[in-house]
């Protein structure tokens, strides 16, 4: 049997009230890992009436999507508590600079010090180059502005960036010997038609992502990165999810906890001599790339 190794080790993970990360942050506390959750709920562009019809068709699209990403982490918090687990939520916006060290003066005060970061929380709005490719409604898309270039950057990049330097200032301080680092990107960061910024974003995190893995190694922290492709997160409807499954050698768009798991074993002591990689978690979407 194999023994990740994971009981007891504290996990900080940002964005984790749906989707990946609550998937990731109930896979990790199975193992035994006690979990700090932060969360962001933009304002919605439905109302709550739209929200709740959303829910309960679950037919994926934006209003499911949003509705999803307006819950509290208080109820992954819950789910964890039922199977004997240990989680609490934090609710904070990763944009806010300022605020990191906070997360981990908290998590400190209610779990203790962290030994694996899980950095998942992303910002994503449509942007383009192409005039033609602008639309209206649902997920919009938008002619690129300096506005959504900078919020992108200040949280897919800056946010991930100072997270780790959060968490390796407190790890060699405690002297630590033993730690993680899993960064979530996208299988599209080397370009994504129609979502322009938000895939330059990612593209950055795995620049950070593999000079971190250069420099921290000689500390005993791994840093990886996590690609996931087409996961339904409640984002895909119907008729897209027609045209992605066949590019999909097996078979299925993916769940959050396919990507879980991944994450799982990245971070467990079976991972131990794997560092600075990119793994994509796509059933074999955009293979090669």
């Amino acid at each position: 049997m194999i023994n990740p190794q994971l009981a007891d080790k504290v996990v900080l993970i940002t964005g984790a009230n749906h989707g990946i990360g609550a998937a990731t942050a109930k896979a990790l506390a199975t193992q035994g890992a006690k979990v700090f959750i932060t969360y962001f709920r933009p304002n919605p562009e439905y109302d709550a009436a739209e929200m709740a019809d959303a829910l309960a068709s679950g037919v994926g699209g934006p209003a499911l999507y949003r509705a999803r990403q307006a819950a509290s982490a208080e109820t992954v918090v819950e789910q964890i508590a039922a199977f004997g687990g240990t989680a609490v939520a934090y609710e904070v916006d990763l944009e806010d600079a300022a605020a990191i060290s906070l997360l981990f003066d908290l998590c400190e005060a209610q779990l203790g010090p962290v030994d694996i970061l899980v950095n998942n929380h992303t910002h994503c709005v449509l942007e383009t180059f192409d005039p033609a490719r602008v639309t209206h409604g649902g997920f919009a898309t938008s002619l690129v502005s300096a506005e959504q270039i900078d919020k992108h950057f200040a949280i897919n990049a800056r946010g991930f960036a100072l997270l780790m330097r959060e968490y390796v200032e407190r790890y060699l301080a405690r002297d630590a010997t033993w730690g993680r680092i899993i960064n979530i990107s996208t299988d599209a960061a080397h370009e994504h038609v129609g979502n322009v910024s938000y895939a330059a974003s990612k593209h950055a995190i795995e620049s950070y992502s593999r000079s971190a893995a250069r420099e921290l190694g000689k500390y005993g922290i791994t840093v990886n990165v996590i690609a996931p492709g087409p996961i339904q997160t409640g984002y895909i409807p119907p008729e897209a999810e027609a045209d992605i499954v066949p590019g999909i050698p097996l078979g299925r768009l993916g769940k959050p906890e396919d990507v879980a798991d991944a994450i799982v074993f990245v971070a467990s002591e079976q991972a131990r001599w794997l560092t600075g990689q990119l793994l994509y978690v796509g059933g074999g979407w955009r293979m090669g790339q």
